[in-house]
């Protein structure tokens, strides 16, 4: 019988599970693996006046050949009700993290939506620093769910 995963790292400051655990989504592009953890900011959430807040934690690991740099991300938001908002930027954070062989980057950010579920997905623009290939890094997919879906829906 295998072993159960063990339980996620506590999340920010006033987070609460979503609508249960917290799941990790990962995806892997060129040797450059990105995981992805939600949380429900209940805190800075207000759902009666229609405004919910997630906190997400990424990690970014380098587990290729080359040293590689992140230089911009693409953020694809979606709410509850199908309306998409695209976000483009410069690093993230405030940084433009370079990854040796071997190395991680992690960091924490947050997003509200007016609906009490949605979902992110998005593309980090890297490039190879030895030889200034630029390429696209999958940013998986990943829920938003709050304890405030009505009775019924799973997203």
């Amino acid at each position: 019988m295998a072993k159960p995963p063990p339980d996620p790292p506590p999340g920010p400051r006033g987070a609460r599970p979503g609508a249960g655990r917290q799941d990790a989504f990962a995806e892997t592009t060129r040797g450059i693996r990105v995981t992805v953890r939600a949380f429900y900011l209940a805190d800075q959430s207000q759902p009666e006046r229609g405004h919910h807040v997630w906190a997400y934690r990424v990690t970014i690991e380098n587990l290729g050949t080359e040293t590689v740099q992140l230089l911009r991300r693409t953020w694809h938001i979606t709410d509850g009700l199908g309306r998409t908002q695209v976000v483009h930027g410069a690093g993230v954070v405030g940084e433009q993290p370079v990854l040796e062989p071997g190395e991680s980057f992690e960091y924490t950010s947050g997003t509200p939506l007016p609906t009490p579920s949605g979902f992110m997905r998005g593309h980090y623009h890297m490039v190879v620093t030895g030889t200034g290939e630029a390429f696209d890094v999958v940013i998986p997919a990943f829920s938003l769910d709050s304890p405030h879906l009505p009775s019924g829906q799973v997203h």
